[in-house]
Order: structure tokens, then C-alpha cells, then sequence
């Protein structure tokens, strides 16, 4: 029996050297402890995102596209009621303009007019037939036709010098850097277009006199949508026509240009400050050539270019501030994702 015993133990002692290494075999191994990957999400920097805020702000602003339309001064850019002058003008050229005819021509037409009127009535009473019974046999007096032969020469030139100078003001090319404005006649509306902003349209009707009134604005001077420029600067206004001859004129900013037909006219205009300056075409045009009116609305450039977006167009600069440059990574990347971004190098080793 003792034979047996140590025949079993041995036996159960070799099956035990032949299965251990199978069951060690057959056990998987235990996954490997793997190093947490680095967060793809950077945490934003306090000072950084503070920087950014004002930022945003300034584009929001910028970008700003609200627009209500200019309430019109009464007596301002529109004729009055009994008035024998001209309208105020709001326009340097205008304000020249105003003071040639009131402080050049007009005393001089005044001073002839008396002049020829005493001259009328003294040849009236001092040469009739009753005072002169023997008329007079003088023929010619050569200091009286030199006299009248200067001084209407020297008259002549006082006024073409300042009225030269005010032609060569008024036809003086625009700076590159003028808004453009296109103004296009129709029978009977006019069209507005900007080339600097979109190239894009604007179409204007004259209001009803029910419209007129509910916007308090002079019948047959307003319009539904004005041409819209900005006060203080440079305007390039370019004129030409579709069908016949129009006439662009605005009498209280001295500005008057013909619109024809496969023709551009081009003249510069400088508003002195925002308003709305009303005027209509000037050009015998067709039937309605008297229910075609113009409406300039003058704004601040602010205002102009929320307008200018209003109507779809672009303004200068809006895409930078749209879209502001990015921070550098450096700006936005903090000591913990700097420590991440070193650590995943070796972790993948």
C-alpha cells in the first residue's frame, strides 16, 4: 500500500509540472495601463478671453446695419413759402456761389439799371422838342465813347474773374477716395447706384400726397427711398440717362447736371452737414417730367454705412472686422495642456 501511495503522488505530482505551463499559456494577459490621452480642448485664458470681448463688441458696432430714415428741416434744402431768394445753401461751392450773385452781381445790376434809368428820364426832360426848338447837330464825342467803351470792358472783367475761378471750382475732379454715386434718369423715377459698395441700386418714386403727409415731408418733393450720401466728404456723382435728356438739380447744394443718354457727366459735391436736401429734374422730359423729384439725405459716416448695409451692400473694412485675426497659440494655451502636449510624446513611446 505504501508502493501505491507514493505511485499516486508522484504521478499527480508529474501532471501537475506537464499542465501548469499550458494554463499559464492559455491565461490573456492583462491590459496594459495606458497614459490618459491629452484633452483636444483648450482651456481659454481669463485674460485672453477679456481681450476678445471688447473686441467682438467693436465688431458688433461696426458692423451695425439699422437705419431709419432723416426727418427733414422745415425751410432746410426746400423752397419756402413766398421766398424771392435763393435757398440757403449747404455746400462751400453754394456759399461762393451765393456771395458772387449778392455781393458782385447784384450791386453792379443795380447800379446800371439806375444808371440808364437817370439817363432816360434827364434825355426825356433836358432834350424834348418844347426845351429844344433847334436840335443839336453833334454827331460824335470821343470822350463819351472811350468812357462807354472802357467801362463796360472793366465791368466785364470784375465779374469773369470770380465767376471763372467759381466754373473751375465746380468741375474740379473728385479724390480716388470720393464715394461714388451713379445717377441714372428714367421716365419718370430716378435710379441711384454705388459702385464703391456693391454696385448696388436704389430705385426712387415720388410719394402720394397721403405719403407725404404721414411722413412730413413737401408733396412733390418726397420720395420712398432717397440717395443717401455721406456729410463732410467727397461725393462722385457720375449722371447719364436711359431714354432722354434729364437734369439732376438740388438749387440749396448749388449742384446742377445734365443726365444723357449714352453720356457720363461727372462732378464732384461736398455737403457741409447731414440734412435732407430736396430737388427735381430740370430737363424737359416727357409728360411727367414734373413728378420726378430728387431727395438727398446727408449722414454721418456712421450712419451712412448702416444704411450702405441695410440695402445689401459692402462698406470698407467690414470683412476685418467681421472676422478679427486669431490670437496665437501661445496667447490661449495654459500651463496644464502645455504639460499634456509634452507628456503624450512619451506615453506614445
Amino acid at each position: 500500500m505504501a508502493f501505491a501511495f507514493w505511485t499516486k503522488s508522484i504521478g499527480f505530482a508529474a501532471l501537475a509540472l506537464v499542465t501548469a505551463p499550458m494554463a499559464l499559456a492559455q491565461t490573456p494577459p492583462a491590459p496594459p495601463v495606458m497614459a490618459p490621452a491629452p484633452s483636444t480642448q483648450v482651456a481659454p485664458d481669463a485674460a485672453a478671453t477679456a481681450e476678445a470681448a471688447p473686441a467682438d463688441a467693436v465688431a458688433a458696432g461696426a458692423l451695425d446695419s439699422s437705419y431709419t430714415p432723416m426727418a427733414p428741416t422745415p425751410g432746410k434744402g426746400m423752397p419756402v413759402d413766398r421766398g424771392i431768394d435763393f435757398q440757403d445753401q449747404y455746400s462751400e461751392l453754394g456759399e461762393y456761389a451765393y456771395w458772387l450773385d449778392t455781393v458782385v452781381l447784384l450791386p453792379i445790376i443795380v447800379a446800371i439799371s439806375l444808371l440808364v434809368l437817370g439817363l432816360i428820364v434827364w434825355i426825356v426832360f433836358r432834350y424834348r422838342a418844347a426845351a429844344n426848338p433847334v436840335p443839336s447837330r453833334v454827331t460824335h464825342n470821343t470822350t463819351i465813347e472811350v468812357i462807354w467803351t472802357l467801362v463796360p470792358v472793366l465791368i466785364l472783367v470784375g465779374v469773369a474773374v470770380p465767376s471763372i475761378d467759381l466754373l473751375a471750382k465746380q468741375y474740379k475732379p473728385a479724390p480716388a477716395s470720393a464715394v461714388t454715386v451713379k445717377v441714372t434718369g428714367y421716365q419718370w423715377y430716378w435710379g441711384y447706384s454705388y459702385p464703391d459698395n456693391g454696385d448696388f441700386e436704389v430705385v426712387s418714386n415720388m410719394l402720394s400726397e397721403e405719403d407725404s403727409i404721414k411722413s412730413g415731408e413737401p408733396f412733390q418733393l418726397a420720395v420712398d427711398n432717397r440717395m443717401v450720401v455721406p456729410a463732410g466728404e467727397p461725393i462722385r456723382i457720375i449722371t447719364t440717362a436711359s431714354d432722354v435728356i434729364h437734369s439732376f438739380a438740388v438749387p440749396s447744394l448749388w449742384f446742377k447736371m445734365d443726365a444723357v443718354p449714352g453720356r457720363s457727366n461727372e462732378k464732384m459735391l461736398v455737403i457741409k452737414e447731414p440734412g435732407v436736401y430736396y430737388g427735381q429734374c430740370s430737363e424737359l422730359c416727357g409728360a411727367r417730367h414734373a413728378f420726378m423729384p430728387i431727395a438727398v439725405e446727408a449722414l454721418p459716416r456712421a450712419k451712412f454705412d448702416a444704411w450702405v448695409r441695410s440695402q445689401g451692400g459692402t462698406v470698407q473694412g467690414d470683412e476685418v472686422a467681421a472676422t478679427p485675426d486669431a490670437l496665437p497659440a501661445a496667447a490661449t494655451t495654459t500651463p496644464a495642456t502645455q504639460d499634456a502636449a509634452a507628456a503624450a510624446p512619451a506615453a506614445a513611446q
